[in-house]
């Protein structure tokens, strides 16, 4: 593990075992003055895909990603994903230093997310939405999709460093409670790759699906803040493990192009996943999944410095740069995983990914012509449009890094001290089954990097006092 530094030695009944927290080093937006160009896309992004549901009695709002509607149909109609639904939580969020209706709209977003739970678990998010006519339901299978509940997770965190959580909504536990249900039944807890949604869970590891994952769920940045707010430590498991497979494929190939969708062959090697094996003929390709991964996965260098997003962004924009003469607009729709174009077109969400990666580099040009290549690009659809918001939104410096600023005795993350958090820890001492995760910060009572009873005793002391 590069970049982290160990904080916490802490002892149960059970084992002694090593936690590890991040070091950030980047501005929030309410630090940093987004570009015009950026604000200026967010007011025509908002008003064409922020839509209220017409059905609720409260304020709900989600992210309209079809380009029909029950009113185009006059039948069932998919109207929105929860992908889609990510990312309008983190638009929103980064946005609130320009948008005076920014909390309103996230929490009628975090609204339409509890009112849309998957039948597996009831902190994840179902993957899709349709209006009938009468309602917005959960359609095409009651279950969720990893990267949806991965960046809802994030947003939350960022609303609970904008807003706080001691209002209508405690944002912290919120994402906390996602953060562990991703853990539970979308980690595959073999190999610490996320899997493809909580629909796996339960699949026999011989299952194809056990072990297969989505590159476009490599949101590296995450994965520590995740490790930080939870204090479960498998989650810098999920982040070495998912490096260890990028890097293999960024040194296999030398273009940094990571496939749809990946899969363990006999010899359990990660390989590209073969045609058809869950949505197209391409998903052993750099395609509609993958052309994300500059964006995922170069977050975290320009983030945390992390030496392993460089390579990769570094071959990936190395590749693009010299395939393409420099001009961005030449960057087709899908690639092979060692470079061949399976396209003869450009598409938006694939252009406006190499932004981030571009930054990570020292070629200013490159970087300088992909923005001015997006900011020109003509008005496109959800998908694409979405990944442009994001996408300035971090190249500006405006993504929001949430830390853990942790209540002295808030043992289980609800944002208070009381008897609950006396509870908690004495149950994680006695390594009680079903025991929730720990605050280590909080539960450090001594301020001896061990956790003990000594700080059980203190924290019984402190609650006496209190």
């Amino acid at each position: 593990m590069k970049n982290l530094k160990n904080t916490f030695i802490f002892i149960s009944a059970a084992s002694m075992l090593l936690t590890l927290t991040p070091s950030y080093a980047y501005a929030a937006s309410s630090e940093t003055n987004l570009s015009s160009d950026t604000i200026s896309f967010y007011s025509k992004w908002k008003d064409k895909y922020i839509q209220k549901n017409p059905y609720s009695n409260e304020d709900e709002y989600y992210v309209l990603y079809s380009e029909e509607t029950y009113a185009d149909t006059k039948t069932e109609t998919a109207v929105t994903v929860s992908e889609a639904h990510g990312y309008g939580m983190l638009i929103t969020a980064s946005m609130s230093d320009y948008d005076k209706n920014a909390h309103q709209i996230f929490d009628g977003m975090y609204r339409f997310y509890r009112e849309h739970t998957s039948g597996i678990s009831e902190n994840l998010m179902a993957w899709q939405q349709s209006d009938n006519g009468k309602a917005l339901i959960n359609s095409d299978g009651d279950d969720s999709a990893s990267d949806g509940d991965i960046d809802i997770a994030y947003s939350l965190l960022m609303a609970d460093k904008i807003w706080g959580s001691d209002g209508d909504i405690n944002y912290r536990q919120s994402a906390v409670d996602i953060i562990n249900d991703i853990m539970k039944y979308e980690v595959n807890k073999t190999d610490w790759t996320i899997q493809l949604g909580d629909w796996v869970y339960g699949e026999d590891e011989s299952s194809k699906y056990y072990s297969a994952t989505r590159s476009s769920d490599f949101i590296m940045q995450y994965f520590p803040v995740f490790a930080e707010f939870t204090g479960d430590k498998r989650w810098l498991d999920v982040y070495d493990k998912t490096y260890e497979i990028i890097t293999e494929f960024t040194e296999k190939y030398n273009t940094g192009l990571l496939p749809d969708f990946i899969i363990k062959d006999k010899n359990n090697n990660f390989v590209a996943a073969p045609a058809d094996f869950l949505e197209s003929e391409n998903d052993g390709s750099y395609y509609y999944n993958s052309c994300r991964c500059p964006w995922r996965i170069g977050m975290d260098y320009l983030i945390n410095k992390e030496p392993r997003a460089l390579k990769y962004a570094e071959s990936l924009s190395g590749f693009l740069s010299k395939s393409t003469n420099n001009n961005p607009e030449e960057i087709m729709a899908g690639y092979t995983v060692d470079g061949k174009p399976i396209e003869d077109y450009n598409d938006l969400c694939f252009l406006a990914p190499v932004l981030i990666s571009s930054a990570c580099t020292s070629d200013t040009d490159w970087h300088s012509a992909v923005r001015e290549a997006i900011v020109d690009y003509d008005d496109d659809v959800y998908f694409g449009d979405t990944i442009k918001m994001i996408c300035l939104i971090i190249d500006d410096g405006g993504w929001i890094v949430p830390s853990d600023e942790a209540v002295t005795g808030d043992v289980n993350s609800d944002g208070e001290f009381n008897i609950a958090d006396i509870i908690c820890l004495q149950k994680w001492l006695l390594v009680i089954d079903d025991t929730q995760n720990i605050d280590l910060k909080s539960a450090d009572i001594c301020e001896d990097n061990l956790i003990n009873v000594s700080d059980l005793s203190l924290l019984k002391q402190k609650l006496f006092l209190k």
